[in-house]
């Protein structure tokens, strides 16, 4: 994913496209501070997993930036946002439709034996575990609770 980006950049650089540049920078920059904050954790290699994460959150706080925007009348800033949006998302893995995050809800389910909302959490941690970028977890945990209710 790394090279992934850094393939980007210069390809941003080339064409001058100093939105492309400066929005590919700053996810660098952000993967970069994971990569600092991760080396104090027994495991601290950062995996396309947690940059995947890491694009998802990314996303999710230009998505609430533009929101606010939109709402205090000014429109240019929210396009901006939704701009960089665009350009983030390339980078993320393909998100999974709603069937299959409801199949392989029920396949952790089954797997994991739970049977009532108690295990909740085991289904929740096995998703995170496995599908990191590729699914909204607040929309999947409401699946998870309505399978298992």
């Amino acid at each position: 994913m790394r090279e992934k980006l850094m393939s980007a950049l210069k390809e941003a650089m080339k064409a001058k496209d100093s939105r492309r540049m400066t929005t590919i920078r700053m996810v660098q920059s952000a993967i970069k501070d994971l990569e600092i904050a991760n080396r104090t954790k027994p495991n601290p290699e950062t995996t396309d997993g947690d940059i995947a994460a890491l694009l998802s959150k990314l996303v999710k706080q230009r998505e609430e930036s533009a929101k606010m925007y939109v709402e205090g009348g000014r429109p240019e800033l929210a396009d901006n946002e939704r701009a960089e949006i665009a350009i983030i998302s390339e980078f993320m893995p393909k998100q999974l439709s709603e069937d299959e995050v409801i199949a392989i809800i029920k396949g952790i389910i089954a797997e994991t034996g739970a049977s009532s909302i108690k295990d909740m959490g085991k289904c929740m941690a096995l998703l995170k575990e496995r599908y990191p970028g590729q699914l909204d977890f607040s929309k999947a945990s409401g699946q998870v609770k309505t399978l298992l209710s």
